[in-house]
């Protein structure tokens, strides 16, 4: 049994165990650092998976530490967001929040530490200057003029740097390297820069801060996480990860590069999105279309649905794109257990039981959920006029081996209720039809049918008297090419123009008129919708969450 567990592991999980059979790490201490400069997207969620995820299956522990080094770009509004976003997946930091502003200080020390090794040095060069200098990954480098400078000179400069007594550019730290590495981020680079920028933690306490590189790892170190997990761009960078740590002689992290999240037709790039936003192509951040975490949420993608998604991915050492419809696939079978289902026409056309009393009511009996009997039933009321939806009508329509919907003379049972045969239609002036007419059988009625008769249609239908008027919005994908990471223009060119169709004439079945923000449904025969937070009283406002067409599961043969 031992072995075959260890054949399910992931590369990450076998480093774990083994570190923890080796007895290198009592316990491991894993952590999720988001930069607060926008939302979380579908990958990131992937990450807190996997970090909080190991925690929780080790019994270890899990930091949350925003990396907030770049002052221009980080606001309070997204560590609250950030948060909220971790909360939604189901995740818990405890007393373990953590930003690397808090370690300003002790980075700071750091940093004179290897001025006083002689391993770092002030540099006045522009990053203009410093480039021509770099060489290429073929050719190496030559040394800055001022790589040279004495370990005094250098503790002045930098405590004059921290002073302010020089403008945004004008000097910079660099970690003094290799010039000749194959590895071009070991040639000399950059550990403080100079940013005359208010700070949303620390306000105008600091004036220089330091790189994403220096800060990460250092951070990592501070906290003592034994397993550093990154995706695979931060490959190149472990040997800066791993030569500061050796310089410093402090706790040695690990860093693990995993293969990031990417997705056919969709954008993981924090940077592209937020041009999404400010270019006015999306609402916002949680517009249902975005690959946010915000967005999938209103959208109405579970936490559930996330988390079986990113385990059946799984942690790769290699980049690919995934089929979206493994994620969408996932949802579905999620809501498939949850989502209550419900009557809702969303392109009406009037149908009239001409042998139904003008006055009758009746209540029928409808299952909410047969994936879930503990969800009961609910009463939907039969009147004499309903609305059905106008595509499951033609004037003259296929076969009956072709077509199972209502035509003239053809018979379909509504759903709950009775089997009902056409007796006629009429038109409008634009040769529309308006009206549908139908008797209905009386011996029919579901659940007592005596009649012998077979059908092979059921259709969808609402009272009209009863009916709740909805509008209903019908997301699809925002990007119409399948991989944009092969794009050689802008990745704009590349949107789905019919990516949002506004429904304001949908009736939904009387039970709906209650529902609150955030309620979930399956609409039968037509797709899962969530509830948005547009709705206000007497105008509720669902978003298609998804069809019911699995491409996944078709493809898949499941």
């Amino acid at each position: 049994m031992e072995s075959e567990k260890k054949e399910t592991l992931n590369f990450i999980e076998h480093i774990v165990e083994e570190d923890l059979a080796s007895g290198k790490h009592e316990a491991i201490h894993t952590r999720f650092p988001p930069e607060p400069n926008g939302h979380l997207h579908i990958g990131h969620a992937k990450s807190i998976c996997l970090n909080f995820g190991l925690a929780e299956r080790y019994n270890g522990k899990c930091n949350l530490r925003f990396d907030d080094t770049n002052p221009e770009k980080e606001d309070t509004e997204y560590v609250e967001a950030i948060k909220e976003d971790i909360k939604w997946l189901g995740f818990e930091w405890e007393d373990r929040e953590f930003f690397a502003s808090d370690y300003f200080e002790r980075l700071y020390d750091f940093a004179v530490r290897l001025i006083e090794k002689g391993s770092a040095y002030v540099d006045d060069l522009s990053q203009e200057a410093f480039n021509e200098l770099k060489g290429t990954p073929t050719q190496p480098g030559r040394e800055s003029p001022f790589r040279n400078r004495s370990v005094e000179e250098n503790k002045s400069l930098f405590d004059e740097m921290k002073a302010g007594k020089f403008g945004n550019g004008e000097k910079v730290l660099r970690a003094k390297i290799d010039m000749s590495s194959p590895n071009m981020h070991m040639r000399d680079p950059i550990l403080y820069r100079i940013k005359h920028v208010p700070h949303h933690r620390t306000g105008d306490a600091w004036c220089i801060y330091p790189t994403y590189d220096f800060a990460h790892g250092q951070s990592d170190s501070i906290e003592g996480i034994t397993h550093s997990l990154c995706t695979l761009e931060f490959e190149v960078h472990r040997p800066l990860y791993e030569w500061l740590i050796e310089e410093l002689g402090i706790f040695p992290s690990r860093q693990i590069e995993f293969a990031r999240l990417n997705l056919s037709y969709t954008i993981v790039s924090k940077r592209k999105l937020l041009e999404l936003v400010e270019g006015k192509y999306v609402s916002g951040w949680d517009d249902p279309r975005m690959p946010t975490i915000s967005g999938i949420r209103r959208r109405g993608y579970t936490p559930g649905s996330i988390k079986k998604f990113a385990d059946v991915v799984g942690v790769a050492r290699r980049d690919g794109i995934i089929d979206v419809a493994l994620l969408e696939h996932a949802v579905r079978e999620d809501l498939n257990k949850k989502a209550n289902r419900v009557m809702g026409i969303l392109d009406p056309v009037k149908l009239i039981i001409t042998n139904w009393p003008e006055e009758r009511e009746e209540l029928l009996e409808a299952t909410n959920n047969p994936e879930d009997e503990s969800a009961g039933t609910r009463e939907l009321p039969f009147t004499r006029e309903l609305y059905i939806d106008r595509a499951d009508f033609k004037e003259d329509p296929p076969s009956p081996r072709k077509w199972f919907r209502l035509g003239p003379d053809r018979e379909v049972r509504l759903k709950y209720a009775y089997i009902v045969k056409c007796t006629g239609f009429k038109k409008n002036g634009a040769g529309e039809i308006e009206e549908i007419y139908a008797e209905y059988d009386p011996e029919t009625k579901s659940g007592q049918d005596t009649s012998g008769k077979k059908v092979k249609g059921t259709l969808g239908w609402v009272s009209a008297k009863h009916g709740v008027n909805a509008e209903v919005r019908l997301y699809d994908r925002l990007f119409k090419t399948e991989n944009l990471n092969d794009i050689e223009d802008d990745f704009k060119n590349h949107l789905h123009e019919s990516s949002l169709q506004v429904n304001q004439k949908a009736i939904l079945e009387p039970s709906l008129s209650s529902a609150q923000v955030g309620d979930q449904f399956q609409f039968e025969r037509v797709g899962y919708f969530i509830v948005d937070p547009d709705s206000v009283a007497n105008h509720l406002v669902f978003n298609r969450t998804i069809t019911l067409r699995d491409t996944w599961a078709k493809k898949t043969g499941q």
